[in-house]
């Protein structure tokens, strides 16, 4: 049996070959992270919008650690959809629980996979395939957001944290 992890190195990485960079380069995982989080620490009344789950989509219980800790810190989902989908209930729980400090990104405008994004978060569906094999090729599952949340998420975060959105061109 094949591991997960050499699913995911086949699927990501041995068709491109150069994404995987050295564990020192340009510096180890964590001393990145720490540095972005002392940035968080040292100016708490700047609002920082931690792109891709803060890298810990696969740790929602850590990033809510983080969210705590760090309450000018923001978060969004672009590009770990399939993580969300692959976990829906602690995912569910937790876009609830921060729902006023989640936005929905998306690192490209492909209009056909926005449909995966939405049917994630809107839907209950059940055992779904992610819209590109080599980024996740695990099944995902719907959270079934409540309207507000996703309200929240897809807008209303964002009119209040980016300055000059015309908060006329949205839904109330």
């Amino acid at each position: 049996m094949i591991s997960p992890v050499t699913n995911r190195w086949h699927a990501t990485l041995a068709p491109r070959p150069g994404r995987k960079r050295s564990d020192t380069d340009p510096a180890p995982w964590q001393t990145i992270m720490n540095e972005q989080h002392a940035i968080f620490r040292k100016h708490p009344n700047t609002k920082f919008i931690n792109a891709h789950l803060g890298w810990y989509g696969n740790n929602l219980q850590k990033l809510g650690e983080l969210m705590d800790q760090f309450p000018n810190m923001y978060t969004e989902i672009g590009a770990v959809i399939a993580e969300l989908g692959r976990q829906p209930r602690v995912a569910k729980d937790f876009l609830i629980k921060y729902q006023d400090r989640v936005m929905f990104g998306k690192d490209s405008w492909v209009p056909e996979e926005y449909a995966t994004y939405f049917r994630v978060l809107e839907t209950a569906d059940d055992y779904f395939p992610y819209h590109k094999r080599y980024h996740a090729f695990w099944r995902m599952y719907g959270l079934d957001l409540p309207d507000e949340v996703l309200k929240k998420i897809y807008y209303k975060n964002a009119i209040r944290v980016i300055p000059n959105i015309d908060a006329s061109l949205f839904p109330k």
